[in-house]
């Protein structure tokens, strides 16, 4: 395993719900063509809670046919339940994957020290030529495997010794280096905080796993060898750049019902998915219960579409040659987007 920029990919579907296979081997390509270090197939972003086992195997085994000597792939196995987990490394293992992602088990929310004893420690014992990559993300898990609980991990086992780091805490970041020492490797599991976390050096990030390069996987990408190889000032101007991009993997709108207002939050990956149908690239809609965008949420879409593309147009030409969009067009045009929100609350 290494550092670099990763894709955490879509899985693109069909307006039936079905897998779009097609789509799938284009983006793939994209991402290849455009030089990402790796592509993690099925995390969070790829759907994984709402797809079954069988489409789970079908997108990692054409991601890591695709990859072959190109880029890394990397497979989300993670589960609350440690036999699928084990169950679904086993599979990813079968087909040549660099690496497994394991997310925190979500629901039942064991302790840290129970994710590191029954879940994380077990499946890298049974794989040990494989990495595992712990995946910490508690605002949507509700539990965390802490940095205590990592270093004695990465102690214990030699390809347990990455983490992509989702917690939004500096704090936690900083104790994580501390705890796992300077040969550890963090990949950002935020885009917007990607640049701190490389920068601050007490964090010393490596890299990301990103949302964002679904998109613009060689902007992304730029950025993170920038900082690697020292140009900071080049990177900041870049990561300011991207700031419309890595402001759309979150939305919240307020929203008026017929009661008062209420909070409407668009989470990953809903916007990444609802931009990239409106640029025209392959993604179809999220599968239920994700839903759509309001109409207020695709108004921030599309603000921050219409700046990155007036502002910056380098960072989505790529997408607009490899997929012969035209970009300008699309968000001008109501039809491009009048299907991808809900008519009211």
């Amino acid at each position: 395993m290494r550092s670099g920029c990763f894709t955490a990919l879509v899985t693109p579907f069909r307006s039936s719900g079905d897998i779009d296979s097609e789509g799938l081997e284009r983006l793939i390509d994209f991402q290849i063509n455009n030089g990402i270090t790796g592509i993690l197939a099925v995390g969070t972003t790829g759907e994984s809670p709402s797809l079954s086992w069988e489409e789970h195997n079908a997108v990692i085994k054409k991601v890591a046919e695709k990859s072959g000597d190109h880029c890394l792939c990397v497979a989300g196995t993670g589960s609350n339940n440690t036999r699928e987990a084990l169950t679904a490394t086993a599979h990813a293992s079968d087909l040549g994957v660099d690496a497994v992602l394991l997310v925190d088990p979500y629901y039942n929310g064991p302790s840290s020290l129970e994710i590191r004893r029954e879940y994380v420690a077990p499946i890298a014992t049974e794989f040990p030529g494989l990495d595992i990559i712990p995946y910490v993300i508690p605002g949507r898990t509700g539990t965390q495997l802490l940095p205590e609980d990592l270093a004695i991990l990465a102690e214990q086992f030699e390809n347990v010794q990455t983490v992509k780091e989702a917690t939004g805490s500096m704090d936690n970041m900083r104790r994580v280096r501390q705890c796992c020492g300077d040969d550890y490797r963090i990949l950002s599991g935020d885009d917007g905080l990607t640049f701190d976390m490389m920068t601050d050096p007490s964090i010393a990030a490596g890299g990301v796993i990103s949302v964002a390069s679904n998109v613009a996987p060689a902007a992304v990408g730029q950025m993170v060898t920038m900082l690697r190889e020292g140009d900071r000032a080049g990177a900041e101007a870049l990561s300011k750049a991207l700031t419309p991009l890595f402001s759309l993997l979150m939305i919240k709108t307020e929203e008026l019902t017929p009661y008062g207002p209420v909070l409407f939050r668009a989470r990953n990956p809903l916007p990444i998915k609802t931009l990239m149908a409106l640029l025209g690239m392959p993604s179809g809609p999220c599968r239920p219960p994700m839903g759509r965008l309001t109409e207020k949420a695709m108004e921030k879409v599309l603000t921050a579409a219409r700046t990155l593309w007036t502002q910056s147009p380098e960072i989505l030409r790529p997408a607009a040659e490899f997929f012969d969009l035209d970009i300008p067009a699309r968000l001008e045009d109501p039809a491009s987007w009048r299907e991808l929100t809900y008519k009211g609350y």
